[in-house]
């Protein structure tokens, strides 16, 4: 039988893989192993790397769009098959697409005998394995490959409306107590009361299943209002259903709006990056809300993205465009330099200096801080080293961000550098603002004790600003506070915050703790604020913060 069909295979079959193109996803071939010719569907040559339905020398094209790791066993099942020891092709491997991006798929084939008993034709299937999925079974939705052709038969240029994009708030949560099957249960309620939700809208809107916990729907009719009005029906559906269900687990979800007037560029993958961006943008406003897109604020996003490069960027190029500048602490009895505290500055040609404010979070957000911040210890600690060579009992402070004091050992850090630059022991003092308090945990219990036995005394930066500010006092005990110019600011220009720092002066005394304000400017502020006695003085009046060489002529020197 065979042998038959192989006969008449050749252009008969060449125009039935013509003739079923448009009714396949996947993509039908024949490899005419007498002559060398291959031919494969006109799907195929739009989606990888192949020069054409027909190309000659078929064994040597197929090798320069296999992706390269996979060639060899490529090559060998060939010829498993030229010396007819298969009579089966089925092998998993990758195709390069028209951007040369490896990509998985399953090449399935029959091996077909000429009258001599040869191989003749190896004819067969091949389709993506990683392909995105057109339908969902857990929701019993349509997936993104859907929402993809769905937008592509509207077309670019006629897409109006709104899409709505909302995903479920916490919900890996929902997983690790529950189990993955009632989050399986979780994730088809909840696309119950989507679809409900939007129905009663009396438009025929379609949901879609875009990845995890994640749904997707448009309406090319529609307005903003109209979005907001169906997210939260869409937040009634779901209490509902927890209700029903006795409570045994409570979520939210949020939402991102896309107003597509608002997006110049309405393809595929820009409206899906849009309205992922919105939907971020709920979660990181609360959850439980919904986001509607601004064009600025993704402005913004981008710009921090790029910035966030550029970074990373000076991080691996030895941490060129970071400086540390000083500004000196004043002892007020004395009317001398005690310290100064340490201060991150950065700039770059593509952006020129950039505030603190700025990029300080940017380090913090991309972990960025853990390598810059090791960085600015060293430096502060090398620069306290020299000038201890001419003041023996200059201290330095550093800022620490609670992600150094969580996730890297600074307390080795810091124990380190004073050994390398011959540093007495309380010379650098760690500055910690009080406004990052979130919790207490093990990790940040450890990192106290750390410097209480390695004698690092604590500052308590930006005090007066937070909303707990001696249940702080008692759990950390530090050495230091110090009084934010703010709150600085209050206590010169109303007599109840100056006789409230008054008071905070003498509790601190009482309890042999030092404190410092900062944000002096003038004279007159700086007589005012001595009258209340306060151990040390920080502000543009005795200097601003300045680079090394600066501070050291500035206030060395003298």
């Amino acid at each position: 039988m065979l042998k038959k069909w192989g006969q008449i295979f050749g252009d008969e079959y060449r125009s039935i893989i013509k003739l079923l193109e448009p009714c396949m996803d996947d993509h039908l071939y024949m490899m005419d192993i007498r002559n060398d010719i291959y031919s494969i569907s006109e799907g195929a040559v739009e989606r990888f790397n192949i020069p054409g339905t027909e190309f000659k020398n078929a064994a040597e094209e197929l090798m320069k769009f296999t992706y390269i790791e996979d060639r060899l066993k490529m090559h060998e099942e060939i010829m498993q098959i030229a010396r007819k020891e298969k009579e089966f092709h089925n092998m998993q491997y990758r195709w390069l697409d028209r951007k040369g991006q490896p990509i998985w798929i399953n090449c399935r084939g029959r091996v077909l005998l000429g009258e001599d008993g040869e191989p003749e034709y190896l004819i067969g299937c091949i389709n993506e394995i990683g392909k995105k999925q057109k339908a969902d079974n857990v929701s019993g939705l349509l997936g993104e490959s859907s929402f993809q052709q769905t937008l592509a038969e509207q077309g670019q240029e006629r897409l109006s409306g709104y899409i709505l994009r909302v995903g479920i708030d916490n919900f890996k949560e929902i997983n690790e107590n529950k189990g993955m099957n009632y989050g399986d249960m979780i994730l088809k309620n909840t696309a119950d009361c989507i679809v409900t939700a939007a129905a009663a809208t009396g438009k025929s809107l379609t949901v879609y299943r875009i990845v995890g916990d994640e749904f997707i729907l448009s309406d090319f009719t529609g307005t903003v209002k109209e979005a907001k009005l169906l997210y939260r029906e869409i937040r009634r559906k779901i209490d509902t259903f927890i209700a029903a269900i006795g409570y045994e687990v409570f979520y939210t979800v949020s939402g991102g709006i896309l107003d597509l007037e608002e997006v110049q560029n309405r393809s595929f993958e820009n409206i899906m990056k849009l309205s992922e961006f919105a939907l971020s943008q709920a979660k990181n406003g609360g959850k439980n809300v919904y986001y509607i897109y601004k064009r600025e604020d993704y402005q913004k996003f981008v710009e921090e993205r790029k910035l966030i490069q550029i970074l990373r960027q000076s991080v691996n190029n030895g941490f060129v465009g970071f400086e540390t500048y000083f500004q000196p602490v004043i002892d007020r009895r004395q009317g001398t330099v005690y310290g100064a505290e340490a201060l991150l500055r950065f700039k770059s040609p593509e952006t020129g200096p950039i505030l603190p404010f700025k990029f300080i979070p940017l380090l913090e957000e991309s972990g960025l801080i853990i390598p810059v911040g090791k960085w600015v210890l060293d430096r502060a600690m090398e620069a306290c080293g020299e000038i201890q060579q001419t003041l023996p009992e200059f201290k330095v402070s550093v800022n620490l961000s609670y992600i150094q004091v969580l996730k890297s050992n600074v307390v080795n850090v810091i124990k380190e550098g004073m050994e390398k630059y011959g540093l007495k022991r309380g010379s650098v003092l760690v500055e910690l603002t009080e406004s990052g308090f979130l919790e207490t945990n093990a990790n940040f219990i450890d990192f106290c004790n750390g410097l209480q036995a390695n004698g690092i005394p604590l500052a308590l930066d930006d005090f007066g600003t937070g909303y707990s500010n001696f249940h702080y006092l008692y759990q950390l005990s530090p050495d230091t506070i110090k009084i934010d110019r703010s709150f600085t600011v209050k206590a010169l220009n109303n007599p109840y915050e100056y006789n409230l720092l008054k008071h905070m002066v003498e509790m601190s005394h009482s309890i042999d703790m030092k404190l410092c304000v900062e944000g002096i400017e003038t004279r007159n502020e700086l007589d005012k604020i001595s009258e209340i006695e306060p151990d040390y003085i920080q502000g543009y009046y005795y200097g601003k913060p300045c680079n090394y060489a600066d501070f050291v002529r500035q206030f060395l020197n003298k």
